[in-house]
């Protein structure tokens, strides 16, 4: 069979004036390499290899660069950390002092090094005669060299790894009950295992490689300080052919780490776009049930897992569940004072940059920007860390770690409270089942959809078994079907939960089909904390108006009614004391349209034109633009716009009743 030819993909030419510079660069450092392996003597290769001087030169190399390996890690892994994530006076200093050895010429390096620890320098004096140590001329004062020289690709590798690491998926972890300790070695270090491996790596092919400083500060001594580089340095004197033996096997080893880190370990920008920009499996049809199961006992009923590992057929009576009612007062950026009963679930709404995120970060202590004295049930938890307040959090983009499969992320919280594994596993998988992702459960986040990775972390935050809840757009990625699906079972884990549960939200529906109460803010104040069908009839805010759907114009109160604030007067059928704050609303449903001038009893009446029209389910939404009115938006049938001869630039009228005006004084 024929198979058809390959076609180029066209890309970007190289022009002429870059390529001929570039293939020079190339050829300058290839010439080099090319030199070693031609004028090799391949027939004596093995002999010069296995000399005595060489394999105990090579001994001593490996151990210089393993123990100079082990004294970065031990040092220069804490200092990568501080530089990444702790701010403190003097830090651009101490990142320049990492980076100094690498500028620094080696010989150099040893000359500091030796007036430093010599035995004349400022602390080998102290050394000697307190410890008796003496580093010039010795094996140790090889590996001090070799780590001076050294350990900067470890920090500088590491504090760019976690300098990429958003803290979301730490505190995140922190919020599921992981101390510190935890959370660095089961999120952390995992997810900067490549940053830290090719750190590593350079690392200990760098204090392999290492010369002028050892040879400056610790000399050439055979079987002490001389290491492979020092012996191709005198064989190049004794013996040539040797030397370049020897120079090969510095160079093959280069090279094999280079390989063994390229792409897999440092990355290429070619190999994280193609991870980006993969495809992720979408959501399986019918993956999630139209009736989903109920909980099992273990996971409704905590005492219930004391029952597992019993005989089967044991039967538990439902415990009492202990109750967390909240108390917070927030102060900073945010100001308020919140106070919920358990089981309360309250939704929290306002504009972009009003503070909902920052309410939910201080309740976790997680800000700066604000601070919430909190109480749960009898437990004032102000003083608190993170992962002892009893809080979970899923934040808007779920956080789940990438290192962890579906089940394993959602059992993490339970495995920090101290879980055993297998039962750990076997809730999990149960909140997995219940949320419709169960047999998604042996994937890792980066092949799940965004709706099911969204659905593990709201499955991870429930079986943390927290005393207060904080969801922040917890159904945003999700479509409207398996929406209402995850709606119907959040909801009915909040009807049983014994604390408190706060949902940053911007759907209207979920407010008022999940919520008990309705918190408004805007620029972290408390417009309106009222139930859902208080602030449905009469929001106190333009913002949430317009997300139910309604005009909102804001004004001042007259004797007649409300004088505009974008322009215009709007008679009202109830007016206000005059000079008072106030807000008009008024439903699209209640603006009629016209191509002429109404007559009769509309007593707010005004010229505009249809600058949108958009579909609405059954009916069709017009924006409708007036010199007279702040822009105003109508409901009206396919059928009406139609018998109007409505399009997009149509001269129209409208027309609304006083007594369909709602005017709620700010």
């Amino acid at each position: 069979m024929k198979r058809p030819a390959l076609r180029r993909t066209p890309g970007v030419r190289a022009p002429l004036l870059l390529t001929v510079p570039a293939l020079l660069a190339v050829a300058f450092l290839m010439l080099p390499l090319v030199g070693i392996l031609a004028r090799t003597s391949w027939g004596d290769l093995g002999a010069h290899l296995t000399a005595e001087p060489t394999t105990q030169a090579l001994r001593l190399s490996l151990l210089v660069s393993l123990w100079s390996l082990g004294l970065s890690l031990l040092f220069g892994v804490p200092l990568a950390w501080l530089l990444a994530r702790v701010p403190f006076p003097g830090k651009a200093f101490v990142r320049s002092l990492v980076l100094l050895p690498m500028v620094l010429p080696p010989t150099v390096g040893g000359v500091a090094l030796l007036l430093a620890f010599g035995r004349r320098g400022l602390l080998g004096p102290w050394l000697e005669d307190t410890f008796g140590i003496t580093l010039p001329f010795h094996t140790s004062g090889a590996v001090l060299a070799a780590t001076f020289v050294a350990m900067p690709f470890l920090v500088i590798s590491l504090e760019g790894a976690l300098g990429g690491l958003r803290p979301r998926y730490e505190e995140t972890a922190a919020s599921l009950g992981a101390s510190p300790v935890r959370v660095f070695l089961t999120v952390t270090l995992p997810m900067v295992a490549p940053g830290l491996i090719a750190g590593a790596a350079l690392t200990w092919a760098r204090a392999l490689g290492e010369f002028g400083a050892t040879i400056t500060f610790a000399g050439n001594l055979p079987g002490t300080t001389q290491t492979l580089p020092l012996q191709v340095y005198l064989l190049l004197q004794e013996s040539p052919e040797a030397a370049t033996s020897v120079s090969l096997l510095l160079l093959a080893i280069a090279m094999v780490v280079l390989i063994a880190l390229r792409g897999r370990w440092t990355g290429t920008p070619g190999d994280h776009q193609r991870e980006r920009s993969a495809p992720r499996p979408e959501e399986p049809v019918g993956a999630a049930p139209d009736v989903l199961p109920e909980p099992p006992a273990y996971v409704r009923d905590e005492a219930a897992r004391d029952a597992l590992g019993k005989a089967p057929g044991h039967v538990l009576e439902k415990a009492p569940q202990e109750r967390w009612p909240l108390h917070a007062d927030v102060t900073g950026f945010t100001r308020l004072t919140l106070a919920a009963d358990p089981g309360t679930t309250i939704a929290v709404v306002g504009p972009n940059g009003a503070g909902k995120t920052t309410l939910l970060r201080a309740l976790l202590g997680l800000t700066p920007r604000a601070h919430a004295a909190l109480r749960l049930g009898d437990s004032d938890v102000t003083g608190l860390p993170p992962h002892r307040r009893g809080v979970a959090w899923v934040p808007q983009d779920g956080a789940l770690f990438p290192h962890l499969s579906a089940l394993s992320n959602t059992a993490y919280g339970l495995r920090a409270h101290g879980v055993p594994r297998t039962e750990a596993r076997h809730e999990a998988q149960a909140w997995l089942d219940r949320l419709g992702v169960g047999h998604l459960a042996h994937r890792r986040p980066g092949q799940l959809s965004g709706g099911q990775a969204q659905r593990v972390a709201l499955a991870r935050a429930l079986a943390a078994r927290p005393r207060l809840l904080l969801l922040d757009e917890p159904l945003a990625a999700l479509d409207q079907t398996t929406r209402a699906h995850v709606r119907h079972t959040l909801r009915r884990h909040l009807a049983e939960f014994g604390g408190v549960c706060l949902i940053v939200t911007h759907d209207p529906v979920e407010a008022v089909s999940l919520a008990d109460r309705v918190l408004v803010l805007d620029d972290g104040r408390v417009l309106q904390d009222e139930p859902p069908a208080e602030v449905t009839r009469h929001p106190r805010s333009p913002w949430v108006a317009r997300m139910l759907g309604r005009n909102a114009w804001p004004g001042t109160a007259t004797a007649d009614g409300l004088e505009l604030a974008g322009g215009g007067h709007l008679v009202v059928a109830e007016p206000l004391a005059p000079g008072t704050e106030a807000l008009a609303v008024i439903a699209p449903e209640a603006v009629s349209v016209h191509r002429e001038k109404p007559t009769g009893s509309p007593r707010n009446v005004w010229p505009g034109t249809v600058r949108e029209i958009t579909s609405g389910g059954s009916r069709l939404r017009l924006l409708i633009t007036s010199d007279r009115a702040p822009d105003l938006v109508a409901e009206i049938t396919p059928q009406a716009a139609a018998d109007l001869g409505i399009a997009d630039g149509t001269e129209v009228w409208t027309g609304v009743k006083a007594t369909e005006v709602t005017v709620v004084p700010l």
